[in-house]
């Protein structure tokens, strides 16, 4: 059992240099605030939020340039000029955005640049090339393109590491295999109910590159069974909406929640150096935490594999 008091909560994150903690918070919510409260002041409470984090066990928050058109960034960089400061030991990531459909060169650097104006900080610690699998891969990996870009800005000191996060597992397999990246984060593609970042994952692990998993509770179906039936932002198979039922009863069976379970098995996973959650309360976060707290055996999770969907219903069935 991975908590706040264990002593590998906080572990390096590969070859960076960079330290991180098992459970790392995902800022997507926070420039999201406002349609989700439907109410006045919003801007504060998110900035309440992440200045909350600032001061949690986690010490790893997670944006983007795109979420929400820079409003997670700005209300990030807000809670750091309230807490006077980035703390020494608290680590932020972003990731380079397109501006419609211009994933140049000249628009990675103006993303990193927006970054950096918006967070309030000088040097951009851990970057990461977000969402390439929707352009060209000629395009992007090509002399003065996104990826020799960030190559460049990192050598000129104005981020510290480089990091791809993506969806599809075989197109980030292409990415990795570039060379650049220091970190992967994948989403959706590492839970209980889908591998298909498996041989992505093998790769990352001969490349001595750790990973940053994502969605773990699969946009909500593995967090609040019987809510959705959406995986992944889609409409799940049904082998996977009949493996979520089943997984759910047999936690109910052990005493606890699909939701704690799900976030246990990432966490515990030997694979992961952290999982990332994003969150839109402080009340979510104390959650979180004491998720991390209850007792579950091993044969909970032997269990659960065992009512993990054959492989063919996964978002991507390995190759034949």
């Amino acid at each position: 059992m991975t908590t706040p008091s264990s002593p590998d909560w906080v572990r390096p994150l590969g070859a960076t240099g960079l330290q991180v903690t098992a459970l790392s918070v995902g800022g997507g919510p926070l420039g999201s605030i406002p349609k989700q409260a439907g109410r006045e002041g919003a801007q504060d409470d998110g900035v309440a939020l992440a200045a909350y984090v600032l001061d949690s066990p986690c010490r790893v928050l997670d944006t983007s340039n795109g979420y929400s058109d820079g409003e997670s960034e700005r209300r990030i960089g807000g809670a750091i000029a309230l807490r006077g400061g980035l703390p020494e030991d608290f680590l932020v990531m972003t990731k380079v955005d397109a501006r419609g459909r211009d994933y140049s060169g000249d628009r990675v650097r103006a993303s990193v640049a927006e970054s950096k104006e918006r967070l309030g900080l000088d040097t951009l610690p851990m970057v990461f090339l977000h969402d390439p699998e929707y352009f060209d891969f000629a395009q992007m990996s090509a002399p003065g393109g996104a990826v020799d870009t960030l190559v460049r800005l990192r050598e000129e000191g104005e981020i510290g590491h480089l990091g791809l996060a993506g969806g599809p597992a075989p197109e980030m397999q292409r990415y990795l295999a570039l060379g650049p990246f220091e970190v992967l984060l994948v989403h959706n593609r590492w839970t209980l109910v889908d591998r298909s970042a498996t041989a992505l994952l093998d790769q990352a692990e001969q490349a001595g590159i750790p990973l940053v998993n994502a969605a773990v509770h699969g946009g909500g179906i593995l967090g609040k069974p019987g809510t959705t039936t959406q995986y992944a932002y889609r409409e799940a198979d049904p082998a996977v909406l009949a493996a979520v039922d089943a997984m759910a009863r047999l936690c109910e069976e052990h005493g606890t929640t699909l939701a704690t379970a799900a976030l246990q098995a990432s966490v515990r996973d030997p694979r992961v150096t952290t999982t990332l959650v994003g969150l839109s309360s402080p009340a979510r976060l104390d959650s979180l935490l004491a998720s991390l707290q209850e007792d579950l055996p091993d044969e909970l999770f032997t269990g659960l594999e065992g009512l993990r969907p054959a492989p063919e219903h996964w978002l991507e069935p390995p190759r034949a």
